[in-house]
């Protein structure tokens, strides 16, 4: 069977369409992941024992299982607790979980490679700790973690690509909509990985343009 070009192209227009579903979710879990990881690294600053065994069960059950079977646990699992969820609510929580936990231990990692005497300065000018968070260490934090929030950010991009299998309509799901009635996977496949491939490509750019800024701040 040869490669159809029509195919391919007939597909974009309903692949993009519903290519802003999955840029919508992104860019929701996005700002969700970056204030719960923000949140979370706080909390954990505080050292505190109980806090530090919660928060450890926790890492070891997202960073041990896949993300797929986190996204069933939340549109399955959690109605029968009682808790009815829609297919979107489920994903965003699923993925918002599941990246935060990740962002979260980077910007743990990210914590050690701070300067020490910026903080010792501004306890020394009488700064309280929530003003050294808010104006030393955070501001900080987030223009050395840029690298690794865009990172961050494709993934989820991609993750909402796998909320298709809990009958959210998205790219992937619309893609094999088409492939079914068309009976050429292939090229509806590849349109649907072309979207999401401009998609990560300009979250890049954005995050390029940013260390380009942080970068000529510096100087």
């Amino acid at each position: 069977m040869k490669f159809s070009w029509q195919t391919l192209f007939s597909s974009f227009p309903p692949l993009l369409e519903a290519a802003w579903v999955n840029l919508s979710l992104a860019v929701i879990i996005f700002l969700l992941v970056l204030v719960f990881s923000t949140g979370f690294t706080l909390l954990r600053a505080r050292k505190n024992v109980w806090l530090g065994r919660a928060f450890a069960v926790l890492i070891s059950f997202v960073r041990g299982t896949p993300l797929l079977i986190q996204i069933f646990i939340c549109y399955y699992v959690l109605p029968a607790l009682g808790l009815d969820l829609s297919p979107t609510a489920a994903g965003i929580i699923a993925i918002t979980l599941n990246s935060t936990i990740f962002l979260a231990e980077a910007m743990r990692g990210g914590l050690g490679t701070l300067d020490p005497g910026h903080i010792e300065a501004a306890a020394a000018l009488g700064l309280r700790p929530r003003a050294i968070w808010q104006c030393v260490v955070l501001p900080q934090l987030f223009r050395r973690m840029i690298p690794v929030i865009v990172n961050e950010a494709t993934i989820i991009v991609k993750g909402t690509a796998l909320l298709s299998v809990i009958t959210v309509v998205d790219v992937l799901r619309t893609a094999q909509q088409i492939a079914g009635g068309n009976y050429r996977p292939f090229e509806t496949l590849l349109g649907a990985a072309l979207i999401f491939l401009v998609i990560n490509l300009a979250f890049s750019a954005i995050g390029s343009y940013l260390e380009a800024r942080v970068a000529d701040a510096r100087v």
